[in-house]
Formats: C-alpha cells, sequence, structure tokens
C-alpha cells in the first residue's frame, strides 16, 4: 500500500522542530485566521522554508472570503512567485463564485500562471453549496494535487460520514482527499481503506490542542506510526 503522507499545519519556524523529528512528510503554512488562514509575510515564509528541507506549501489568500478580484489576484500571483522563489514546494488556494460553486476559472486561471507548481485546495472547498459537484470540478483542476475537506463546513465530526460517501461513489475523490479538521485516529483505517493518502493535522499535535503551543515532536511521531501502523494493517 505504501506509505501514507502525513502534512503538519505550521504558523511559524518555531513549529519545525517538532514536525521534523515527529516524522512529518510536508508542511502546510499559513497565519492563523478565520479556519483557513492567510498568507505569511515574506520574512516569515522565508524562515519556514529555509528552515527546514521537509516540502513546504504556503497559503495563498488575502482576505477572509472566498473569492478574489482583479487587482487581489494580480498581487497572490506576485506572491505566489515569491514563496517558490524562496524554495516552496507548492501553494494552497481556492476560490468559490457568488453561487458557492468552485470558481474553476479563477483557480484555472492561478495554476497556469504557477506552471509546474504543485497545490492544495484549502479548506474553504467545504463551504461548496453541491459537494459532488464540487468534487466532480475540483478534480479537474491543473496542477491540483491535494484537496482539505471534512466533508462539512463543521469538519469531520459532522462531515465523516458524508466523506466516506463520496468516496464510495467517486473513485477519483481518494487521489485528491487529504482529509482535514478534525481528523480522529479512528478515521484514519476506513480512509485509507477508501484510497485516502494524505493526511493532514493541525491542533492534533500541539499540546492542549490550541495554537498557542507549538507543534510537539512526540505528538507528530504518534500520528506517524499510527498512520504507519493503519497503512500495513490494510495492506
Amino acid at each position: 500500500m505504501g506509505r501514507g503522507l502525513l502534512e503538519v499545519a505550521v504558523l511559524h519556524a518555531r513549529d519545525i522542530a517538532g514536525c521534523e523529528q515527529g516524522g512529518a512528510d510536508r508542511l502546510s503554512l499559513a497565519v492563523e485566521g478565520d479556519g483557513v488562514g492567510r498568507s505569511p509575510d515574506l520574512a516569515a515564509a522565508a524562515q519556514v522554508i529555509r528552515g527546514t528541507e521537509l516540502p513546504v506549501r504556503v497559503m495563498l489568500r488575502l482576505n477572509d472570503s472566498l473569492t478574489t478580484t482583479g487587482g487581489e489576484f494580480t498581487r497572490l500571483i506576485g506572491l505566489a512567485e515569491e514563496y517558490v522563489s524562496l524554495g516552496a514546494e507548492g501553494v494552497v488556494f481556492g476560490f468559490l463564485d457568488t453561487d458557492l460553486e468552485i470558481d474553476t476559472e479563477t483557480c484555472v486561471a492561478l495554476a497556469r500562471a504557477l506552471p509546474g507548481v504543485p497545490w492544495t485546495f484549502h479548506s474553504g472547498f467545504d463551504q461548496a453549496l453541491e459537494p459532488r459537484r464540487a468534487w466532480r470540478d475540483v478534480t479537474r483542476l491543473p496542477g491540483l494535487s491535494a484537496v482539505c475537506s471534512g466533508g462539512s463546513p463543521q469538519g469531520l465530526t459532522h462531515g465523516y460520514d458524508d466523506l466516506l460517501a463520496v468516496l464510495d461513489s467517486d473513485a477519483d475523490v481518494a487521489r485528491f482527499l487529504m482529509p482535514s479538521g478534525g481528523l480522529l485516529p479512528e478515521h484514519v483505517p476506513w480512509l485509507l481503506r477508501a484510497g485516502v493518502r494524505q493526511f493532514r493535522v493541525d491542533l492534533q499535535v500541539r499540546p492542549g490542542g490550541t495554537s498557542r503551543s507549538y507543534v510537539d515532536a512526540d505528538f507528530v511521531r504518534s500520528w506517524r506510526l499510527m498512520l504507519d501502523d493503519a497503512a500495513d494493517r490494510t495492506a
């Protein structure tokens, strides 16, 4: 079956040690915001990207909405190019239109402005009005390699069963799905059996479950070992 990818959400360079020592495969960097996050400034991004050998994906989001304007879109392209020049492996973004459907035009335009740069659709995906249509649309986007989803705007606590149903009805979803938003250890074996190979943790690896604490190596390691063990058992 192979090793599942473990991505850890980080806020600053002080989180790096815990990720590296615990066995994370990739980091996702954003400034705390409304649950999705915003773009870090270039100095903060440089500290993280240059402070680790692990691949880092950086958030592209300048406001708390899931839309963007022409001027802001241009700024996002420039910011993405700066992140990549610093050594970022990829970026994180995502847009919905006024009907709460995937804004394929804007997503495609940004992806094509960054040729060869892999990207993740952030958890704003779960705000889409029709999840199955959203999955159909998002999996066709160029350069996309992951979609953060908990199956519901309230995360996996409410959306886990719906997410499994989507996986059961469309095998292509598993190639992109990166469960996030309250992932629990008991979710992992079932998601692996459904073909999911990417997993994201955030507050789960911070003591007290708060962003005020740094990523803890022991917490990350427990997820690494659990993910590897579950992959072996479901092979």
